[in-house]
């Protein structure tokens, strides 16, 4: 998977990628994209690319348990998301939900950097450089890939023996 990078900071509560107001408008991904970062990025959701990842520092996703803070990414195209450490809650919502969290020292990428992930690595295509990530569980990387955790029941009716 090849993406570009948009690069926030450490800390990134579920309030800043989604503010908590806006499921009350709506939990539709198609509507809740636009309101991605628009507390700290307000020119974000309106720039987002299918093709972008968001890469963070430590604690991405703390705050509350908003599932819908990874149903607004996925809604805006993102597949991805880098960070050096993640909320516990945030990041298995991002795995039932199909969105990739990857564990990696994210201090060298920069804005709008290529990446491509694969193998447990992460190549900085602008760079050059290949960053090793925490490798996921073989259930976690199949939950992500049938898209989600409903899906992946969907298609194996229950988790390998």
């Amino acid at each position: 998977m090849r993406f570009r990078a948009r690069v926030f900071g450490d800390d990134i509560n579920t309030d800043y990628i989604i503010a908590s107001r806006r499921k009350r408008d709506s939990l539709d991904p198609q509507v809740l994209r636009q309101y991605l970062f628009e507390e700290i990025a307000p020119q974000f959701a309106a720039g987002v690319q299918a093709d972008d990842a968001i890469v963070a520092g430590k604690n991405f996703g703390c705050g509350s348990a908003m599932e819908v803070a990874v149903t607004a990414a996925l809604g805006a195209g993102i597949r991805a998301v880098l960070a050096r450490s993640f909320a516990r809650t945030y990041y298995r919502n991002a795995v039932n939900n199909g969105l990739l969290p990857v564990i990696c020292d994210t201090s060298r990428i920069r804005e709008g950097d290529t990446l491509r992930i694969a193998s447990g690595e992460v190549y900085n295509e602008t760079t050059a450089e290949t960053i090793v990530a925490e490798p996921l569980p073989r259930i976690m990387r199949a939950i992500i890939e049938a898209g989600g955790l409903v899906p992946y029941f969907r298609q194996h009716g229950d988790f390998p023996a």
